[in-house]
Formats: structure tokens, sequence, C-alpha cells
């Protein structure tokens, strides 16, 4: 399938169409998927995930929603903030064990590309959504990585769940982005849902003794202001956007951390 092959009369099947269309809440088709890839990304295996091709994911049972397909970290990317992750971490907290949490799950695919560069982490993982949840649980059952996902928001489960005293935490803070993003404008890290800033001093209020390390997804193109305000709730902080050669439409990671600093020199990217 190629950018010449869109089928008449079938709509675009871009981001404003499974985001926000009647595709939102419905389990996609292979052929949607792929459609989505070649509307979208002239690529109609864009949306590869836990280390497959559309067609292999589908076939082993994985399914998505619309928004879902739109808002998950596809294999390319997850394995790059991974990759990043571990060494901010080994940085961070040299010869310390951690818990990477991701309060906001959905496809688990960027969680599951960290602990592959973690192996030795655990992973937790909350939805609130109990349609994504559902086939998330499905999704990540087969998978080589062991995910501890929950249902509920994780502002509640945060109190009723402790990592082990020992780990440091490795926090994926990607919300959902909803109209805080904007193609032509960029991406306003306060207007996400919920706001960055909030989540980072709810988490750290939470774990005031841990060293945590934030990987806060984020656009090629991000609001100033917002991003300094990001920066300024970190005790230190360094963006890193990835050049996929998809032309004012890269995705990158906030890496910053509260309680510790990396060690200087140690916590530089590939």
């Amino acid at each position: 399938m190629s950018a010449s092959d869109m089928r008449p009369g079938r709509p675009l099947h871009d981001r404003a169409f499974l985001l926000h269309g009647s595709k939102r809440n419905e389990i996609l088709t292979l052929d949607e998927v792929r459609q989505y890839g070649v509307d979208s990304f002239a690529d109609a295996d864009y949306l590869r995930l836990y280390g497959m091709t559309p067609t292999e994911w589908y076939a082993s049972g994985v399914r998505l929603l619309g928004r879902t397909a739109v808002e998950c970290t596809r294999d390319v990317l997850a394995d790059r903030i991974g990759r990043d992750i571990a060494g901010v971490a080994a940085a961070l907290a040299k010869n310390t064990r951690f818990t990477v949490a991701d309060p906001f799950a959905e496809s688990c695919n960027t969680l599951y590309w960290i602990l592959r560069h973690l192996p030795s982490a655990d992973g937790l993982a909350f939805e609130v959504d109990p349609q994504v949840f559902d086939l998330t649980r499905r999704n990540i059952a087969g998978l080589d990585r062991r995910i501890d996902l929950r249902r509920g928001d994780f502002l509640a489960e945060l109190d009723r769940h402790d990592p082990p005293p020992d780990h440091a935490l490795v926090v994926f803070v990607a919300p959902p982005w909803g109209t805080a993003l904007d193609e032509a404008k960029g991406l306003d890290l306060r207007c996400t849902e919920p706001p960055i800033t909030g989540i980072i001093e709810r988490i750290c209020q939470r774990y005031p003794d841990r060293k945590i390390l934030f990987a806060i997804q984020v656009y090629e193109k991000v609001d100033p202001a917002s991003l300094a305000e990001a920066e300024r709730s970190l005790e230190w902080s360094e963006l890193r956007v990835y050049d996929f050669n998809i032309e004012g439409r890269n995705h990158g990671i906030l890496l910053g951390t509260r309680g510790g600093t990396p060690a200087q020199g140690q916590a530089t990217g590939p």
C-alpha cells in the first residue's frame, strides 16, 4: 500500500479523523491502521508496536481504538526514548533498582520499550478509560516484559501503591494532548489533560525522598512559556527532539529530575 492507494470515497485517515471523528472510540481494522499510516506519513507500516509491524501485531491479536492509534508512541520513537531514559537513569542513580511508572498508559508501548532498556526495572501503568484498559490488558498479556497495569486515575492509585523503598523512580509523562497540540503553533504543556507541572508536583509530593527521573513527551514545536514553566519545576532538565524526517511533526522528550541530578558528563544521548 502506497500513498497512491487511497480508495475512492474513503475519508482521509489523519489525526483529526481518528482522534476527533467517528473512529475515535472504534476498534480499527488492519486496513484502517495501514491507511492511517499512508494518509498521514506515506508509510503503511508507520504504526509499529511492541517490536512488530501492523500486520504482525494485528495477527497476534493486538487491537487499537482510533484515538489510541494517534496518541500511542510507535516503536522507533519509543525505542529512542527508552535508550535515553536508561542512560540518564544510570547517571542519576547508579547501581539502583527502578520502578518505571506510566500514569497515562494507553497502549503501554513506551513503557514496554523503556523496560527493554531497563530490564531489571519494575513496570507500573495506570489507565482510567475502561475500554482502553481492557484492550491494552489483552494486548500486553503475551509480551516479553511484565507490566502491572492498573485501572484507575493515577493520582488516586499512587496513594495505594508504594514502590519498594530502595527503588528510584522513572515517570513517563504523556497525558492526552487533545487541543493542547496545534500543529502550527506547537504543543502547550499547560493545556494537556492534566497540565504537566501539576503532574510533576503531585508525584514529587507523594514521593519526597526519592530520586525521580521524569520523561515528558513533547512535540517538535513547544510553546516556549510552557516549556520554561516545566523546566522551572525540575532540578535538571534537557530537551531532546528526534529527527525522523517528518518535517514539522517530529516528537521528543523533556528529561528532568527531582531529588538529584545526573552525574556530570554521563547523561548524554547517543
